[in-house]
């Protein structure tokens, strides 16, 4: 930052403020060291103490002691001495504590604690005075009377900087002194020892209020000092300000040498001359010099101080910043003589807060602009639309597949793919665009001027056919893409932040249609995200609400015809939105992790309905990839076999092949621990991804089931569909693996499929969807009886 150079002058110093009783008692905290340092001088001055107030607190036990000897139990004597001697000790330890620390950890709540325990002090000596004058003479009354007054004003005066400690002991033995002379003597003793105990308090307490007074001007004074020193310190180690100044007609007189330094000159050559000429050095004579000095001309014609005035020139062919600041001279009849100022030279001061204001605005992986920077781009884009009637564009790219190469490669090579990305994205753009990198994998360009939305088209798939193409790094061809979402001003927004939204909600609407594209926002896509946000409220409440419910289709064999298994579906009513379908509610709940606590309540529900079916009947319950990276899958479904009593074997987990794609999130492990129970897996919707036969391999599967789309074109006679049904068949009957057909729905296609050799068949054919009472109902009374 700019080192400040002011011309000195007076400046009213602040009052200074008194630390009040409130918080010398510890009622109210005073934050940070300054806390600590208040505690702690209190502390200091009660523990300089302590030895007098221990030696008149043993004195006073043993007078004690003398005097009632003929009227005391000894053992409730010792007692009481015991207790006396345990507190007292509790100080002595208290200040053990903070003389090893030096009082440098000394907090509130140490205050309390000293507080507490004279508080308890005085509440002993009160429990004497209630146990040892029961049958006291008046001498032995008036004895305890005047030791009760010493030890009052020993605290008095030992603790008068802690007014807590002081005032709890002293209304304590204030209070039992006060009983025992109503007791023994007459009231106007009692009066008097209540005078004397309110004014040994009112003594305390003004003696904590000098106390008060005396840190907090001992605080100001600390400060004042330090500021001081500082000053002195920072002058002499730099010396930095130089001193000047000029006569009334501005010319520079008695000019320092450092001064004549600064500007790159000699004494001689700067003394008698303008100080406006000399600033300007080499531009004064064509008019090109900084604005500055017009505002510093304008200061010494007006007359007026000025300060931390920042002009610029040039020194040695070199750019160099200074400050001024400078008040005017009069003599003693008040004319003006000229002015007299200071000034530094402020060059590696302002280039590093440039630097620094750079770095602000500049991502240091790729040094392309940042979020901050591109929103002011956008904002100035934005507004120009506004003032020029035009258009811009803003682009949000997001790349494809990078996080499996920053996962499997490390953060090294994905920084260098990042650098890659960048570079490649500056040479698509133009001067009427702005890249930059928005964080993470996500890139942004602001289109300062778009005269044709198709201008916009053609430039997305130009940076999706750059940022697609093969990237070498350390020996390793690497693949990643781009999906890109774009937003148009001032019809999809008005200012930066709604255009910022809109054109990410267009990225993700474009990396759901299948990554690798760019999609323009629609006014539709608001209402989908708003539509959205509202089913996943909805859907937090949906499973308390008993909103959700399972219907069960029937699985076939294909030969016999028979039922011999059901999948289990979710279904959801909602009260005022109705039924909504599987398709939109399950991308929500994988999205907000909801799907686990869902996928318990499937599990748990479907096996206590298959334990009404014949033992015969299987049931398969759908399981997300996410539900799988839950490393409490295993004990859910564990569980939700042991509350319902149904068998391991009876249960088979449908999973996709995505479950694959995330291997390091422990899916496979979970397979194969489930596997091990006795639970049967299925590999669904084989042959509609990337169907790799290495994914059979990752887990023991019992069945592999075809996807409906190869069975209505297998119907249609196509060859493609035909050859994948066989070939999956043939292949699942090598590895001893059982075939289901998805989705047969006429007596054809179930001619065909059962022709292709598929063992196990489901779709409308045989039956739709049916409630848990209809599934049974299938089986007759005798199966109902048999579960």
């Amino acid at each position: 930052m700019t080192k400040r150079s002011t011309v000195p002058d007076q400046r009213a110093a602040p009052a200074t403020e008194v630390v009040s009783l409130g918080l010398l008692c510890g009622f109210r905290p005073l934050p940070g060291a300054q806390g600590r340092l208040v505690c702690g001088s209190q502390l200091r001055s009660a523990d300089r103490m302590l030895g007098l107030f221990t030696t008149i607190t043993a004195i006073s036990a043993m007078l004690v002691g003398a005097r009632f000897y003929n009227h005391i139990n000894i053992w409730m004597f010792v007692v009481w001495m015991l207790v006396l001697g345990i507190s007292q000790a509790q100080l002595l330890r208290l200040r053990r504590v903070n003389v090893a620390s030096d009082y440098a950890d000394a907090t509130r709540a140490a205050l309390l604690r000293h507080g507490a325990i004279c508080w308890l002090q005085g509440a002993i000596w009160v429990a004497a005075m209630v146990l040892f004058t029961g049958e006291a003479r008046p001498e032995e009354v008036v004895t305890f009377w005047t030791i009760a007054c010493c030890l009052m004003a020993s605290v008095a005066i030992s603790f008068q900087s802690t007014p807590l400690s002081a005032s709890g002991f002293i209304l304590s033995i204030g209070a039992g002194t006060v009983w025992m002379m109503l007791r023994h003597a007459d009231p106007f003793l009692a009066g008097v020892v209540a005078i004397y105990a309110l004014l040994a308090l009112a003594t305390s307490l003004w003696q904590a209020h000098q106390f008060g007074v005396q840190v907090s001007t001992s605080k100001a004074l600390a400060e004042k000092r330090e500021v001081v020193s500082l000053l002195l310190r920072e002058h002499d180690r730099d010396g930095a300000d130089v001193l000047w100044q000029t006569d009334t007609a501005r010319r520079l007189t008695g000019v320092s040498p450092a001064f004549a330094r600064m500007l790159g000159k000699t004494v001689e050559e700067v003394d008698g001359q303008s100080i406006l000429q000399v600033l300007a050095g080499s531009t004064w004579t064509n008019g090109d010099f900084d604005p500055a000095l017009h505002v510093l001309a304008e200061k010494l014609k007006d007359r007026v101080s000025f300060s931390d005035l920042c002009l610029s020139g040039t020194v040695d062919g070199a750019r160099r910043w200074w400050s001024l600041s400078a008040s005017p001279r009069l003599d003693e009849a008040g004319n003006f003589l000229g002015f007299r100022g200071v000034g530094s030279d402020i060059t590696v001061q302002k280039e590093t807060n440039e630097r620094i204001s750079q770095l602000a605005r500049l991502d240091t992986l790729t040094n392309l602009p940042n979020r901050l920077n591109l929103g002011e781009e956008l904002a100035k884009s934005v507004e120009d639309t506004q003032t020029w009637q035009t258009r811009c564009a803003f682009m949000m790219i997001d790349l494809d597949r990078f996080k499996s190469v920053n996962d499997t490669l490390g953060h090294h090579v994905g920084d260098q793919l990042l650098a890659q990305v960048a570079e490649r994205l500056r040479g698509v753009c133009s001067l009427n665009e702005v890249c930059g990198r928005l964080g993470g994998d996500e890139f942004a360009v602001v289109v300062r001027e778009v005269a044709d939305p198709i201008y916009v088209d053609r430039l997305a798939s130009a940076i999706i056919e750059v940022l697609s193409r093969p990237y070498v790094l350390d020996g390793q061809t690497l693949f990643i893409g781009a999906s890109i979402g774009s937003a148009m001003a001032p019809q999809d927004g008005t200012d930066a932040d709604m255009l910022m939204r809109s054109a990410d909600l267009a990225m993700y609407r474009a990396k759901e249609a299948g990554r690798g594209k760019h999609l323009r926002f629609t006014a539709s896509m608001h209402a989908d995200a708003e539509e959205r946000r509202n089913l996943e409220l909805a859907l937090r409440n949906a499973i308390e609400a008993g909103e959700f419910h399972l219907v069960y289709q029937p699985i076939v064999n294909a030969r016999s015809r028979h039922v011999i298994g059901f999948e289990a579906l979710c279904r959801w009513t909602h009260p005022q939105l109705g039924p909504i379908p599987p398709s939109r509610f399950i991308p929500i709940a994988e999205d907000t992790r909801l799907i686990s606590r869902l996928g318990a309540w499937v599990l748990e529900t479907a096996c206590k309905t298959a334990c009404h079916w014949p033992d015969a009947v299987s049931l398969s319950v759908n399981v997300s990839a996410q539900q799988l990276c839950d490393p409490e899958i295993v004990p859910q479904i564990s569980a939700a076999l042991a509350q319902s009593g149904l068998p391991a074997s009876r249960l088979e987990l449908e999973v996709t092949e995505s479950v694959f794609m995330q291997e390091e999130t422990g899916a496979s492990q979970a397979l194969d621990r489930l596997a091990k129970m006795g639970i049967r897996l299925s590999l669904d919707d084989f042959g509609t991804g990337y169907s790799s036969l290495g994914y059979l391999s990752r887990a023991r599967f019992d069945t592999i089931k075809v996807d409906q789309s190869f069975i209505h074109g297998a119907a249609r006679g196509q060859r493609e569909s035909l050859a994948i049904i066989n070939a999956v068949v043939a292949m699942a009957t090598s590895l001893g693996l059982e075939t289901t057909a998805e989705g047969v729905e006429t007596e054809g296609e179930y001619d065909i499929i059962r022709a292709l050799g598929c063992s196990k068949i489901q779709g409308y054919y045989f039956g739709r969807p049916m409630s848990r009472d209809e599934s049974i109902g299938l089986f007759g009374r005798s199966a109902t009886q048999v579960a």
